[in-house]
C-alpha cells in the first residue's frame, strides 16, 4: 500500500489550481488503484486538490482535522460546500485533541499526517515558512523523519 501525505499552499492564484491538480494526478499515476491511501488535513488549496486527485486515481484518503472547531473557525464560507463534500468522501476522519484551531493545532495535525505516511507530496514554491507550521516547516519535518519528499510547483504556478 502506498501511503502518501500532502502539504502545500492554501491560497493559490487564478489558474494555479488546475496546474497543481494536473501535476498531482500525474505524480499519483504510478500509485493509482485501491492500494493508494492519501493522508490530508483537507485545508483549502493543495490539500483539497490532493484529495480529489487521490479519488480520481482510484484511491482513498484519510483526513486529520486540526481541532474540533476547524470547520466553523477556519473554513471560509466560499469553501464550505467543497470541504463538506470531501470530508464525507474520506475513508476516515480523526480530530487532533485541540478545542480551538490555531498554529499549534495546524502543526500537530501536519505532524500526525507525517506519522501516517511513507512519502510526502509538497505543493510548495520553495519559500520559507511565514508562520509556524507552514509548508516549509512540514517539508523540513519530513526530511528530519527521512521521508521521501516530492516537491510539486508546476511552471506558471503562483500564490496570491
Amino acid at each position: 500500500m502506498a501511503r502518501i501525505g500532502v502539504t502545500g499552499h492554501v491560497v493559490l492564484a487564478d489558474g494555479t489550481a488546475d496546474l497543481v491538480y494536473a501535476r498531482l494526478t500525474e505524480e499519483l499515476r504510478p500509485y493509482a488503484g485501491p492500494d493508494l491511501l492519501g493522508i490530508t488535513c483537507l485545508a483549502d488549496g493543495a490539500d483539497q486538490l490532493f484529495a480529489r486527485a487521490v479519488l480520481a486515481s482510484g484511491g482513498r484518503y484519510e483526513v486529520v482535522i486540526p481541532a474540533r472547531d476547524y470547520r466553523r473557525r477556519a473554513v471560509e464560507a466560499h469553501n464550505l460546500a467543497t470541504f463538506d463534500d470531501l470530508l464525507r468522501q474520506a475513508s476516515s476522519v480523526s480530530y487532533m485533541p485541540f478545542p480551538q484551531s490555531g498554529r499549534e493545532a495546524y502543526l500537530a495535525a501536519s505532524m500526525e499526517m507525517l506519522h501516517r505516511c511513507d512519502r510526502l507530496f509538497a505543493v510548495w514554491d520553495g519559500r520559507p515558512s511565514a508562520d509556524v507550521g507552514d509548508t516549509a516547516d512540514v517539508v523540513q519535518a519530513a526530511h528530519a523523519r527521512h521521508l521521501p519528499v516530492t516537491v510539486l510547483w508546476p511552471t506558471g504556478a503562483r500564490r496570491r
